[in-house]
This record gives C-alpha cells, sequence and structure tokens, in this order.
C-alpha cells in the first residue's frame, strides 16, 4: 500500500471517535474483551448447564439439541448483516445495543420456566451476539493502528479467542456445581453491566457513514445460505451425513452462497466486498481461522468427556484441569502477535502453530488409556496444544482485519466470527460422527461388557483426536501455501522498509475504496 493510501486509512480511522490517547485505548481493549468474552464462553459454559437444565424443565434428549442449535443458528445468520449494521450506524451504537440485548437475551434464558422459553433465550442471544462480536472486533481494529500497539491488542484478543472455551468450562463448572445451572446465563448479565458502562464512558459517538448502504438482497441470501449450512450440519451430527434432510439443507447452502457471491459482485453496495477476501493476507486468515476451528473442537469436547467419564473428575476438577492450556494459549498469542509478527510476518506462524497443535493432538491420541496420567502425557499435550493455538489466533486474528478501511471494518470483523462458527458446525458434525462411528465399531468386535464399553469411549475419543491433528497438519500446509510471504504494511502513516515490504500488496481496487 502506498504512504497516501495509508494516511488516508488512518485518518478515517482517526475520525471514527475511538482512536483515543494510549492510557484510553487500553481501556477500551479491555471493555472490547469483555465483549469478547461473553460470546466466546456461551459457545462452552451451557453446555456444562445442560445436563441440569434438562433435569430441571423436562426435556428429551432429542430437543436438547435446540438449546445449542438455536443460538447457532441466530449467530451464524446474522453476522455479516450485524458487521455491516456495525459500519452503518457505529461501532458505538451497535456494541451497547449488542451488549445490553445479550444481557437481557441471557437472563431471560435463566429465567426460563419452560424448554421454550430458554430456547428462545437462546435464539435471542445468538443475534445479539451477531451484532455484537463485529462491532467489538471492529473497534479493535480502528482503535489500535500503530502496528506495536496494534501486535500487543491484538494478542490479547487472540488470547480471549482461544481461552475462552476452556474457560468457559471452568467458570461453567463452579457455577453449575456451587450455584445453579441458571447462573451460566446470568452470569452474562453482570459481565454486560460491566461492559455496557464501559462503552458508555470510553467510547466517542460515530457518526452515520454515508458511502455504506444495506445490501438486502445479499444480506437474506446469505443469512438462508448460512442458516441452512449450520443447521445441516446440525442435523449431520444427529441424523447421520446420508439423511436426506442433511444433505438438502447442505446443497440448498451451497447453492444459496454460491448465488450470494454472484450477486455481491454485481451490486453497488454490497454487503461483503470481495476485496476484503481476495486479498492473500486476509483471506489466508480467514481460511486460518475456519480451518482451526474445525481441528480444535475435539480438545474441549472429547477431552471433557474423557476428564468426567472415565478419569471420573468433577465439572470444576475438569475445567480446571485445562488452566495450563489457557497459559499456553495466552502467553502463545501474546508473544505471536505483539513480538514475532511484526519481524516475520504471518506465513511462518500460522503453520508453525497448526503443526503444534496437531502434534499435541497426536500426543493425546497416541497415549490416551482408560488411567492415563495426567502429569504425565496430558498436561505436555495441553500445552504444546495451546501454544499452538495462541500462534495461529494471535496472528490471525490480526491479519484478518488488517488494512480494511473504517467502512468495511465491521464486515471484516464479522467474516472472523462466521469463519469460527462455521468450522467449529463442521468439527462438531464431522467429529461427533467419527467417534460414534469408532464406538460402535469397538463393541461389535470387544463386546457390551462395562470393561469394553469403557475402552469403547475412550477408543472414540482417540479417533478423534487422530482425525483432529490430521486436519489441523493439513491446514497448515494449505496456510502456508496460500498466507504471501513478508510482514503486514504498517498501518499508522509509515512506510515499511524495503527489506519486510509484503509480497502481497493492496490492489488499485483497494486503494479506490479506502
Amino acid at each position: 500500500m502506498s504512504e497516501p493510501a495509508v494516511v488516508a486509512v488512518s485518518e478515517r480511522a482517526g475520525s471514527s471517535g475511538v482512536a483515543a490517547g494510549p492510557a484510553r485505548r487500553w481501556w477500551i481493549l479491555g471493555v472490547v474483551g469483555l465483549a469478547q468474552l461473553m460470546v466466546i464462553l456461551d459457545a462452552t459454559i451451557v453446555n456444562i448447564a445442560l445436563p441440569s437444565a434438562q433435569r430441571a424443565l423436562v426435556f428429551s434428549n432429542a430437543d436438547r439439541q435446540w438449546v445449542v442449535t438455536a443460538y447457532s443458528l441466530a449467530f451464524g445468520g446474522l453476522l455479516l448483516l450485524g458487521g455491516r449494521l456495525s459500519d452503518l450506524v457505529g461501532r458505538r451504537r451497535m456494541l451497547i445495543i449488542g451488549l445490553v440485548g445479550f444481557a437481557a437475551a441471557s437472563a431471560l434464558g435463566g429465567a426460563a420456566t419452560s424448554f421454550a422459553m430458554l430456547v428462545i433465550g437462546r435464539g435471542a442471544q445468538g443475534a445479539f451476539g451477531a451484532m455484537l462480536a463485529p462491532a467489538a472486533l471492529s473497534t479493535l481494529t480502528v482503535t489500535f493502528t500503530d502496528p506495536a500497539e496494534r501486535g500487543k491488542a491484538f494478542g490479547v484478543y487472540g488470547a480471549i479467542a482461544g481461552a475462552g472455551g476452556a474457560v468457559g468450562l471452568l467458570l461453567g463448572g463452579f457455577l453449575t456445581e456451587y450455584l445453579s445451572w441458571r447462573w451460566c446465563l446470568y452470569v452474562n448479565v453482570v459481565l454486560g453491566a460491566v461492559a455496557v458502562a464501559g462503552a458508555v464512558r470510553l467510547l466517542a459517538a460515530y457518526p452515520r457513514d454515508p458511502d455504506v448502504r444495506i445490501d438486502w438482497p445479499g444480506t437474506v441470501l446469505v443469512a438462508a445460505g448460512l442458516v441452512a449450512v449450520v443447521y445441516g450440519l446440525s442435523e449431520a451430527d444427529t441424523a447421520g451425513w446420508g439423511a436426506p434432510t442433511t444433505l438438502a439443507l447442505l446443497v440448498a447452502g451451497v447453492v444459496l452462497l454460491a448465488v450470494f457471491v454472484l450477486v455481491e459482485r454485481r451490486v453497488q453496495h454490497p454487503l461483503l466486498p470481495l476485496r476484503i477476501v481476495l486479498n492473500r493476507f486476509r483471506g489466508g486468515a480467514y481460511l486460518a481461522i475456519g480451518l482451526s476451528a474445525v481441528g480444535i473442537f475435539g480438545i474441549f469436547l472429547f477431552l471433557t468427556y474423557y476428564f468426567q467419564l472415565t478419569l471420573a473428575y468433577s465439572p470444576v476438577k475438569s475445567g480446571l484441569a485445562f488452566l495450563p492450556m489457557v497459559a499456553a494459549i495466552v502467553a502463545g498469542s501474546t508473544t505471536s502477535s505483539g513480538v514475532l509478527m511484526p519481524r516475520v510476518g504471518p506465513r511462518p506462524l500460522v503453520p508453525v502453530g497448526m503443526l503444534f497443535a496437531a502434534g499435541g493432538l497426536s500426543i493425546l491420541a497416541a497415549r490416551l488409556g482408560l488411567r492415563t496420567s495426567y502429569l504425565d502425557w496430558i498436561l505436555l499435550a495441553l500445552l504444546l496444544t495451546g501454544a499452538g493455538l495462541g500462534l495461529v489466533f494471535g496472528c490471525a486474528l490480526n491479519t484478518a482485519t488488517y488494512g480494511t478501511g473504517a467502512a468495511d471494518a465491521g464486515v471484516a470483523s464479522a467474516l472472523v466470527n462466521t469463519n469460527q462458527q462455521v468450522g467449529g458446525s463442521i468439527g462438531t458434525a464431522l467429529l461427533n460422527t467419527l467417534a460414534a462411528s469408532a464406538l460402535t465399531s469397538y463393541l461389535l468386535t470387544h463386546g457390551h461388557s462395562p470393561l469394553a464399553l469403557a475402552g469403547a469411549a475412550v477408543h472414540s475419543y482417540v479417533v478423534a483426536f487422530w482425525v483432529s491433528a490430521a486436519i489441523l497438519a493439513g491446514s497448515a500446509v494449505v496456510c502456508a501455501l496460500v498466507l504471501p510471504s513478508g510482514t503486514l504494511t504498517p498501518a499508522a502513516g509509515q512506510a515499511a522498509p524495503p527489506a519486510t515490504r509484503p509480497r502481497e500488496e493492496m490492489s488499485a481496487r483497494d486503494l479506490r475504496a479506502v
């Protein structure tokens, strides 16, 4: 990017009303991090509460999936619209609306007296989360434009994104065991109140951008396409990949998304400007985020099952067992984004991080048994996986939103969450299906004695870990090929030194856009 174009981007970002003094910027990071934590926590904290909620509200195992699916459908289907609304009406306004709505929906779900009330609350959480998540990340994007500060800020944000799931398991265990499953939802009211107070105090008002329009045909197509894909993957998890409903939903989703891309190439004000994903830095980062979400699903779900069902850990002890991985994610994310990436760029770091995570999962797959020692093998695997995930998330989140300009920051941020959501849904369906198949095959060979049942469960986890490791190893190769060499061009009005200028420059279309 030329220096005039960079300056233009910086001036545009500065006019957003959030580019404040140094101390104020770090307080804004705290608000944004808390908002993101609310969304990430919800992916796992409610899973811990589900058995207790099912007993309290008396709903069937078949209905139980809707507590998760209602959130996923609303969140995944509305993310791009939420991102564009953030660009249209202002990040501050959308962040506050999202926080208040998410907290209110959480209160509704926590106070549920029936299954229907709980599902409605979860769906509302997903809808407001789709407004909240892009607004939070785009606020961070336009607040931190200095390369050094940006690296540190996105390192912290990446640590929250990577470790939030494990924190949710720990917090969910404590709340469920010592208070009530309802507090796994009520906790968002407390977090939301703190975040809203900070947003009102710290974020300046942002005027409506006259250059942004809502592409309604594109909005309908992408929302319907993403809902069909996410719903199809949830059906694959329960009914199987060959079920007519699963196939119909997945085919319809792919067709709708293909039509969406064709529409976006022709409309004057696209919901998703294709220049955002066609840049190899950003496109490679989105790919890394989605593929990582597919591969890492097993570390949370199946290891939690292993801790509680095989090793007889309590929910709290299971959550505590994940803490070393959380520490490794934080260390890897802050080091990669703030220290390493400004020197070498994302291309070497993202694949290496994926290989580290694949190595950790391979250790679990190779050493897991009925009485595997936590200190001997599981701890090492968690530390290696956590360090790898920290490298990936710290670098990819920074890269995915870099250089988009203030007008596209919201939708670029929404793409991050969309990739995480779709990748996680694919991981859920794929790994659960393979694990269930492995368990059935083991029982056919070894019988149905209590020892065989326990062995079958461990065998299913081992298969899931091997597949996850293979996905991450393959993803490392793909990302190494897609991501360009070089460092990111500074966004604070300073040109990059010739030795570190990236080979993948912004296109002329990008320059006209910003």
